[in-house]
């Protein structure tokens, strides 16, 4: 394919809703650690390895994963510091938190586009046990 026809793809891809145009970009299935600090990356993984030990359970979708975690404040704290640094370093992930009524547990819904599932069984094991 001509690098033309590539750029006139991107930019009829580019154009939505009443004309204007929006800037659209796809990242690589990869986490890009390099996005945070040493002491970032180290944080976060003493929170996915707490979170791992806390998982109540998983449950497979059709474009990724959910986990479920204790709705304590505790965890609830842990699973939005982790957003936040895992969205830095994978910016590919849909994320969806969801709190159950009534003190219930936490839903940590991990999807994306295509090949975003097969990304999170490689990445996530722990969380996968």
């Amino acid at each position: 394919m001509s690098r033309a026809l590539v750029l006139t793809l991107v930019i009829a891809t580019a154009i939505v809703g009443n004309g204007r145009a929006q800037i659209v970009t796809v990242s690589p299935f990869r986490c890009d650690l390099s996005m945070l600090s040493a002491a970032e990356r180290a944080r976060k993984d003493v929170i996915s390895g707490t979170l791992a030990e806390h998982k109540l359970g998983v449950k497979e979708l059709a474009d990724g994963y959910e986990f479920q975690f204790p709705g304590d404040g505790a965890t609830i704290a842990l699973v939005s510091e982790w957003v936040v640094t895992e969205r830095l370093c994978c910016p590919f992930f849909d994320f969806d938190v969801r709190l159950s009524r009534e003190g219930g547990a936490l839903s940590l819904r991990l999807t994306g586009r295509p090949g975003t599932k097969t990304f999170i069984q490689s990445d996530f094991v722990r969380w996968m046990k």
